[in-house]
């Protein structure tokens, strides 16, 4: 005798597992869109870290300026670093600086262009300081001469804190986002670029902070995620093909 398979529950599991891979493939899809615009960016960051460093432009053509376009060009200036408070930004390693492994923080002071504005400086990398206010003082003050530096670095654009980010601690003027229009509000730089620049040249006598050049390290996981993805869709195809064809096969 046969049993007849009841088409409520067949419609119903179709249904699942028509919706459980379509999530899968979009997300497989997601990854292979995430890769090319992963080698897109890894092939400008490589353009433009190598190129010789051009002009930082003029304050009039600092709106023009957005991320897509001009993160990590490389540039050359002339700026005094100006005796206002010091920022330092924690960091537990970096993507772009093959040199900076372990904790440490990034040393922001405001400086002040040849012919106007102010442009926020990282002067580089300080090891280990997060909690050492005194020692952050003593490395940051000696680059504070009150004289023009011809100055070579990236344009790098603020990060905005994430709801899982922890606060600044304003007193020690430490920040674990590189929030430049937070820190300039908090400690009076007044009006600054909206971008701040990652330097490169000139490195201090100290060595500390430590400036240096930017490199692309940037993980490609993405085609292997979409083969996962990928794998996990068909799984479940074929999974939900053979009960299918258990449930509608005649019993005797």
């Amino acid at each position: 005798m046969s049993t007849a398979t009841k088409p409520g529950n067949v419609f119903g599991m179709t249904i699942i597992a028509l919706a459980m891979t379509a999530v899968l493939v979009s997300l497989g899809v997601w990854q292979l869109q995430r890769r090319a615009w992963k080698h897109a960016l890894i092939a400008a960051m490589d353009e433009r870290l190598g190129a010789a460093p051009g002009v930082l432009p003029p304050p009039s053509e600092w709106k023009k300026l957005d991320p897509a376009h001009d993160e990590f060009r490389r540039v050359q200036f002339t700026a005094t670093l100006q005796s206002k408070p010091d920022v330092m930004v924690y960091t537990s390693g970096s993507a772009v600086r093959p040199d900076v492994s372990g904790p440490g923080t990034w040393a922001f002071v405001p400086a002040t262009l040849k012919d106007g504005g102010t442009v926020v400086i990282n002067t580089g990398f300080v090891p280990n300081t997060m909690q050492n206010r005194v020692w952050q003082d003593r490395v940051v003050t000696p680059l504070v001469t009150g004289r023009p530096i011809l100055m070579t670095g990236y344009l790098r654009f603020p990060e905005k804190p994430g709801l899982l980010a922890a606060h600044e601690d304003i007193v020690k003027r430490l920040w674990f986002v590189r929030d430049i229009g937070s820190m300039a509000h908090a400690l009076g730089w007044g009006p600054i670029a909206p971008f701040y620049v990652d330097l490169e040249s000139p490195v201090p006598p100290s060595g500390i902070p430590k400036p240096g050049p930017l490199e692309v390290h940037l993980p490609d996981n993405h085609l292997q995620y979409a083969i996962t993805w990928f794998g996990l869709a068909l799984a479940v195809f074929c999974t939900f093909g053979f009960w299918l064809v258990g449930r509608l096969k005649p019993r005797g």
